[in-house]
C-alpha cells in the first residue's frame, strides 16, 4: 500500500494516546512545535493579533486558537472530544479471587463489553503523587505491555454464550493481573511503573485515574489499506483531523479547535462541553481583541460557526437493516452530515448548506446520516455547545464501524477528505 505521512501521524497519535490526558499532551506537543503559546488560566493574559495560543483544563481538554490578524469579529470553530468508552479502575481496585489478584473496574460510557474479553491489556492514566519536598504532582502513566486480561469462560461451561447472554460488569469483567498477589501489590506496581517512567523512587501515591486499554497497535487493514483499525477512533480521529486542519490553515481568519473531555458520560464537568471552558476562553479573548461589551460578545458568537466533529455510523455490510435505506453512509465515501429532527444533532438546513458548499469548493464527496425512525439516536457535543453558547452549529463526522468497541474501523481515504474540508472552513473569509 502507498506510504501516507498523514496516516502515519494518525496511527502514531492513536497509539500514544491511550487516555484523554495522553491525547491532550500529544496535541499540545504538536501545537507548541507549530509555534502555539500555552496560556495559564490562573494568570492574566496578554494577547496580540495574529498570535497562536492554547490552553488545557484538567489536562484532558484543550482549546487552541489562531487569532486573526485584524479585529476579532467571527470565529471558525471545530469541536471534538478526547474521551472514549472503556474500563476504568475503581479507587480500591485490588481484589483476590481463586488465587489471583484482579482489579475491579467501572464501565466508562456506553462501552461494548464483549470485545474486551481475551485481549492483551495495558494500563494508562494519571497518578497524583507527593514528592519529597511535599509538592503534589500529577504524572502520566502508560504501561504499554500486556499486564492483564479478561479471560472468557469456556463454552463447555456456558452453552448459552452465543445466544445473547448478558454480561455482568461487576462480577465478570475484572481483569486478571497477578497470580498469588495481595491487595498491596497494586500500590507497589504503580510505584514501580512510576520509577520506570519518571525515575521516582518510592513515590507516595495519593490517588489515580487509570484505565485498561488494548495494547494491539493501530493498523491499516484491507488489500489496499482501505481501512484503519484502532481503539478510540471515536473520537480521537476527529481530534487528529481537527488539529491537522488547524495547523494547515493560512492563519488569516480567527480559527479555534476545542477538544472536550467527558462527552461519553454527558459532558457535565468543568472540562466537558456542558461546562464553561469554551465560553471562559472566548470571553477573555474577546475582551482584548474584540468588542468587550456583552453586546459585542453576543455579536461575535452569532457571527461565528461551530462544526462538531464526532464519528458517524457507516453502513455495515453484515447489518444493512440497521440503517435507513436512504441514509447509509459508506466508508471512504466522504464526511457525513448528521441530522436529527429532535435535536440530538445540532445540524439545521443553514449550517448544513454551508458545509455542503465547502465540500463543493474543495471537490470532496459528502453524505448524510439520519437514524431509522424506529431506533434511538446518540448525541454529541454539538447540541450542548450550541445550547451553552448560542452559536450556529452542525454535526458531522467520518463514517465508522464498531463504534464504542475496544477496536473500531474507519476508512483511510476519509481522513484526507475531512481534513481538506475543515482546512477550507478555517480559511473561509465569509461564514454567511
Amino acid at each position: 500500500m502507498p506510504h501516507d505521512p498523514t496516516l502515519e501521524r494518525l496511527l502514531n497519535f492513536l497509539q500514544r494516546s491511550p487516555t484523554p490526558w495522553h491525547a491532550v499532551a500529544n496535541m499540545a506537543q504538536r501545537l507548541e512545535q507549530a509555534g502555539y503559546r500555552r496560556l495559564d488560566e490562573t494568570l492574566s493574559w496578554q494577547l496580540s493579533p495574529g498570535e497562536r495560543i492554547y490552553i488545557t483544563r484538567n489536562d484532558s481538554s484543550l482549546v487552541a486558537m489562531q487569532l486573526p490578524a485584524d479585529r476579532l469579529e467571527a470565529l471558525r470553530m471545530i469541536g471534538a472530544h478526547t474521551d472514549s468508552p472503556g474500563l476504568r479502575l475503581k479507587p480500591n481496585a485490588a481484589q483476590q479471587n481463586s488465587g489471583w489478584l484482579q482489579l475491579g473496574v467501572e464501565v466508562y460510557g456506553g462501552a461494548l463489553l464483549a470485545p474486551w474479553f481475551d485481549r492483551d491489556l495495558g494500563i494508562a492514566g494519571r497518578v497524583q503523587v507527593r514528592r519529597e519536598d511535599g509538592r503534589i504532582q500529577g504524572l502520566l502513566l502508560n504501561v504499554e505491555r500486556p499486564v492483564a486480561i479478561v479471560p472468557s469462560l469456556a463454552i463447555h461451561l456456558d452453552r448459552e454464550a452465543n445466544n445473547g447472554r448478558a454480561i455482568n460488569a461487576q462480577t465478570q469483567m475484572a481483569p486478571v493481573l497477578l497470580q498469588g498477589g495481595d491487595k498491596a501489590d497494586l500500590q507497589r506496581l504503580i510505584q514501580r511503573w512510576l520509577h520506570e517512567q519518571h525515575n521516582i523512587e518510592n513515590a507516595d501515591v495519593l490517588d489515580f485515574e487509570l484505565a485498561f486499554y488494548d495494547v494491539q497497535p493501530p493498523s491499516r487493514v484491507g488489500m489496499e489499506g482501505e481501512l484503519i483499525a484502532s481503539a478510540r477512533l471515536d473520537n480521537l480521529l476527529s481530534c487528529f483531523i481537527g488539529l491537522e486542519a488547524l495547523l494547515a490553515c493560512d492563519g488569516r481568519q480567527g480559527a479555534l479547535m476545542v477538544a472536550n473531555d467527558h462527552e461519553e458520560v454527558g459532558s457535565a464537568s468543568t472540562s466537558g462541553a456542558q461546562g464553561p471552558l469554551l465560553s471562559d476562553v472566548l470571553r477573555r479573548v474577546n475582551a482584548q481583541l474584540g468588542d468587550p461589551s456583552e453586546e459585542g460578545y453576543i455579536r461575535l458568537i452569532q457571527a461565528s460557526r461551530m462544526i462538531s466533529c464526532d464519528n458517524a455510523h457507516a453502513l455495515h455490510p453484515n447489518f444493512p437493516d440497521k440503517h435507513d435505506a436512504a441514509h447509509g453512509p459508506a466508508i471512504n465515501g466522504g464526511p457525513v452530515i448528521k441530522v436529527n429532527a429532535n435535536q440530538r444533532y445540532a445540524t439545521n438546513s443553514a449550517t448544513a448548506a454551508m458545509f455542503r458548499d465547502l465540500c463543493r469548493e474543495v471537490a470532496v464527496p459528502v453524505q448524510t446520516f439520519v437514524t431509522r425512525a424506529d431506533m434511538g439516536c446518540g448525541s454529541t457535543i454539538g447540541p450542548i455547545t450550541a445550547t451553552q453558547l448560542g452559536v450556529p452549529t452542525l454535526d458531522i463526522g467520518v463514517p465508522q464501524w464498531g463504534m464504542h468497541s475496544i477496536r473500531e474501523t474507519a476508512g483511510s481515504q476519509d481522513v484526507g477528505y475531512l481534513t481538506k474540508v475543515l482546512t477550507a472552513f478555517f480559511n473561509r473569509p465569509r461564514l454567511s
